[in-house]
């Protein structure tokens, strides 16, 4: 595909292919994300996007990134059956009907550690709602991002629908993201902290994520055997490049030691206060920046720019947490095969501390407890300021859609008002639908006093009085 990188004449073929599919209906929209989805579920699709973004990155285990293409069997199933187009509710005691509307043209920033299945899956939910995407592939890993919209391309090709659906820039810079973000309609934008305010900057509605620095609590009653090899599969996964691993480990002081044992035999291994200090001057060479060259490496490679030594067939490192904040940066997101070490006594106090350190780094993420113990599972979730909290599960695993939990598919963590997002969800194509409602005339009804304060209505009168303005009355034209 031969890309014209002005942007401006990159949305305005967005914008005339966004034309073609505006008013199609349900059935012809499903077709056309079936027909796709198809396309991005072939072998020679996920084998050379993740050959691309393995080369190109520098980070994570091809094996892995090659599976993340099973995502796109998740997305079609999570948005089977689901009404994008025309009426998609009908309300008829209050007399409204709703109509689901697409937004335009999407820019889609795409992250380094998953260049191929944000274009395939965010392009999906955007096929499925009726918008357009342009992808802004990040520098490093452009030739993947590009392979996977051209594919996307090919099937759209195939089935008779505008190739400009998808588009691509092919040459991307920060000067051209932003550009893009403030030409199009909305904005899909997936990556770190400063990615965030630069899509706030561009003033373009968006949706966005946060920092992921989840903490994995394992309780006295859990199977230890299950929680480390659940922390192990995890942390593990494609090096850790996911915002979902786990970057801590909570243990309750009752089961150190037998807790400890059973993540030695999964590959962990404990490094002693020297190695700890070299590490961490080798992760943060200017105390609070993370070195790149440690992201989603393996284990020896850590190993071997920190200067310390771990025993073969050590699958990730473990240090011990000492402070939560900015002294100890151990406490932060680390994005490696890293894991920090805490204890606990009181599930309370614990809690409280996971709450401390998330508000440090990862607030509005996700966390994961091990406990058959229903009563900390409601509360960690009435308590933390998370979006999901996973429990007896792998986080990274469910944590954007499996098929053995209920999140849902994704590849864009929401996490709320608490980290600057407009939502805590896992984004999916409810995310890129404006609604228009329908309001016809229904029979003049007045809430009484009791109907409305209920129990409350004497409390109300005692405390405030009772000299309340006139009831609502029907108006002449109703009659």
């Amino acid at each position: 595909m031969a890309v014209e990188e002005n942007i401006s004449e990159m949305y305005e073929r967005g914008r005339k292919a966004f034309e073609w599919i505006e008013f199609k209906t349900q059935e012809e929209v499903d077709e056309i994300v079936a027909i796709v989805g198809w396309q991005y579920m072939q072998k020679q699709v996920a084998e050379e996007g993740s050959k691309l973004a393995y080369e190109g990155s520098g980070m994570g285990v091809q094996a892995d990134k090659y599976g993340k293409a099973g995502k796109v069997r998740g997305i079609l199933w999570d948005m089977k059956g689901a009404k994008t187009c025309g009426i998609i509710k009908e309300d008829p005691i209050r007399g409204i009907t709703t109509y689901a509307k697409p937004m335009g043209v999407v820019a889609n920033v795409c992250p380094c550690t998953n260049p191929c299945i944000t274009a395939a899956f965010i392009g999906l939910t955007l096929l499925k709602t009726r918008n357009a995407m342009i992808c802004s592939p990040h520098p490093r890993t452009k030739l993947a991002t590009v392979n996977a919209v051209n594919w996307g391309r090919k099937a759209l090709k195939a089935i008779g629908a505008p190739e400009d659906l998808f588009q691509v820039i092919a040459e991307p810079s920060n000067e051209k993201t932003v550009e893009l973000m403030q030409k199009c309609d909305f904005a899909v934008a997936t990556g770190g902290k400063a990615l965030i305010k630069v899509v706030h900057l561009a003033g373009t509605p968006s949706v966005t994520v946060g920092a992921g620095n989840v903490r994995a609590i394992v309780d006295p009653s859990a199977d230890l055997k299950h929680a480390a090899m659940c922390i192990a599969a995890s942390k593990c996964y494609d090096n850790a490049t996911s915002c979902s691993s786990e970057n801590a480990v909570s243990i309750h002081v009752s089961i150190y030691d037998k807790m400890m044992e059973e993540l030695k035999k999964v590959g962990g291994y404990l490094l002693d206060d020297a190695s700890r200090e070299k590490l961490r001057a080798a992760m943060w060479p200017d105390g609070h920046t993370l070195n790149r060259d440690i992201v989603a490496k393996p284990v020896q490679t850590i190993a071997k720019i920190a200067g310390i030594s771990v025993p073969e067939g050590t699958k990730f490192i473990m240090v011990k947490g000492q402070k939560i904040g900015p002294e100890d940066m151990f406490s932060n997101e680390k994005l490696s095969l890293v894991l920090t070490v805490w204890t606990w006594e009181d599930f309370e106090t614990e809690i409280h501390d996971l709450k401390k350190n998330l508000y440090f780094s990862g607030v509005g993420h996700s966390c994961a407890l091990h406990s058959t113990k229903p009563e900390q599972w409601y509360r960690l979730a009435e308590f933390i300021p998370t979006g999901r909290v996973n429990i007896n599960m792998p986080n990274t695993v469910v944590n954007s859609g499996s098929w053995f939990a209920g999140q849902e598919f994704t590849t864009t963590i929401g996490c709320g008002t608490w980290t600057g997002n407009s939502h805590s969800d896992n984004i999916n194509f409810r995310h890129f639908i404006n609604t228009t409602r329908l309001a016809v005339p229904r029979a003049w009804y007045v809430a009484t006093d009791d109907e409305v304060f209920g129990k409350y209505l004497a409390k109300a009168k005692k405390l405030i009085g009772d000299d309340r303005v006139d009831m609502p009355h029907k108006p002449a034209y109703l009659d």
